[in-house]
């Protein structure tokens, strides 16, 4: 209690003292630590469970809304609070950032044009999808949640004619995928992954050297009790080959924040938005009220194929973006 002051009405005036400064300290922890736990669970990969692992995806909106708590700390004058909130906002900037200032790289090589849409059972617009082939002009299209219906629907617009090689392996459900290509095409048995939906794999015959290796990627997404599968799946997609150029395009329902997906990268592949600054562009959901807001569409290139320019477009009646990929491919 502060010294008692004399009243010129006679008694005495007692002043409480504050308690906004010990108030102060705990919320600021309050703000601090849930943020300093995110970047521990993303820098060492301890996301487990379903729930978790959904959480996971915001992790480019959790590094932006850690400058809150550090600027809470900082303006408190709270010491201990501000260094553990710069090191947190430091880690989830470094885990984030760099897909944001990647450059387009001018490797030497065979161009190809690589372009993945789920096609949501089936249910794209046709005619936006074929406009989007013909100004592309891809090489090889991977699509999933492929249905007969939307086969026989894509032929009759004229992808039979523009990519008159594939694989296919559609069905009545979201399990369907399918592989077109310009250029011939062999299907490869028992390099997709056991578990998850369809994920035709298929050799690429492209002109003016070896042929390349494809894999169309749609595990299971990570709800429930799925996550064993949604993990067992990108665990067992093949690795990166010093024989063959490989490239895996399609929804891994994951993004670059996922330590399943981050070890699948340490297994010789680079991600070709990553490369070029177009990482953070989010790919789903689209085409609903709530805009895109996570990236789990991904083309993933083997180290040594060089990255021109990715591209994400919107599609009427799907909600996945597709992704268009320029590369280089020795």
């Amino acid at each position: 209690m502060s010294a008692p002051a004399e009243s010129p009405v006679g008694g005495t005036i007692v002043t409480p003292v504050r308690r906004r400064r010990r108030i102060a300290g705990p919320l600021t922890w309050l703000a601090v630590t849930p943020f300093a736990a995110w970047a521990v669970a993303r820098v060492a990969g301890l996301e487990r469970g379903s729930l978790p692992t959904q959480i996971m995806t915001a992790t480019p909106y959790a590094a932006a809304g850690s400058l809150v708590p550090l600027l809470m700390a900082a303006v408190g004058r709270r010491r201990a609070a501000t260094a553990v909130a710069l090191v947190t906002t430091a880690a989830l900037g470094f885990s984030v950032l760099p897909r944001a200032l990647g450059t387009a790289e001018a490797a030497a090589g065979r161009q190809v044009k690589i372009m993945t849409i789920n096609l949501l059972f089936g249910r794209a617009d046709i005619e936006s999808v074929m406009r989007l082939v013909r100004e592309f002009d891809p090489d090889v299209l991977s699509t999933q949640e492929l249905t007969p219906g939307a086969v026989s629907d894509l032929d009759a617009a004229g992808l039979k004619e523009l990519m008159p090689h594939r694989v296919l392996e559609d069905e009545w459900s979201a399990g369907g995928s399918g592989l077109y290509s310009k250029y011939e095409l062999r299907q490869l048995p028992d390099v997709a992954p056991p578990v998850g939906h369809k994920m035709p794999v298929a050799e690429v015959s492209l002109p003016g050297g070896a042929p390349i290796e494809i894999v169309d990627v749609h595990p299971y997404p990570p709800l429930g009790p799925n996550v064993v599968q949604w993990n067992e799946a990108l665990a067992a997609l093949p690795s990166a080959s010093p024989d063959r150029v490989r490239i895996l395009a399609g929804d891994f329902n994951a993004s670059l924040d996922h330590a399943a997906l981050r070890k699948l990268l340490d297994r010789g592949y680079k991600d070709a938005a990553d490369q070029v600054g177009a990482g953070l562009i989010p790919t789903w959901p689209a085409n609903r009220r709530v805009p895109p807001i996570i990236t789990i569409d991904h083309v993933l290139v083997d180290r040594r194929v060089g990255v021109r320019e990715v591209s994400v477009r919107d599609v009427p009646g799907t909600d996945h973006r597709a992704v268009l990929a320029e590369l280089t491919v020795p």
